[in-house]
């Protein structure tokens, strides 16, 4: 229960990380600091719900796209986050292909790196 609290936390900091970094490099990603949790979590809920989907429908019915899933389902879950007044807006074509990647590779890179660090050092105070 503890590893599951942890992997949550993990995706929603880097999902937050992700965010911020789009908002900072990106021309036309703009953050309200006032919704950014909101978009935050709201990111990273429809991240976790959509990745599934998406790998199966693109199992189902487009195998050649499935090393593309992760950047499907980022695009997709930053549509849903932009749709929450107040949070992320992105403006223009180039925008949303630019955060797609940024969010992306954050998201990406932390999830890969920060349990790494964080769960290696709980099993090494548990010996």
């Amino acid at each position: 229960m503890i590893r599951f609290l942890i992997r949550a936390v993990i995706f929603l900091v880097t999902a937050a990380v992700g965010l911020l970094v789009a908002g900072w490099l990106v021309p036309g990603v703009r953050l309200e600091w006032g919704g950014f949790l909101v978009a935050a979590i709201v990111f990273a809920i429809a991240q976790s719900i959509l990745s599934p989907f998406v790998f199966n429908i693109a199992r189902k019915y487009a195998s050649a796209l499935l090393g593309g899933i992760g950047l499907v389902s980022t695009f997709l879950a930053l549509l849903v986050a932009s749709l929450f007044p107040g949070g992320i807006t992105i403006d223009g074509a180039t925008a949303w292909i630019l955060a797609t990647l940024v969010v992306w590779i954050v998201t990406a890179l932390g999830g890969w790196l920060l349990p790494i660090l964080f769960l290696k050092k709980r099993v090494v105070t548990a010996r």
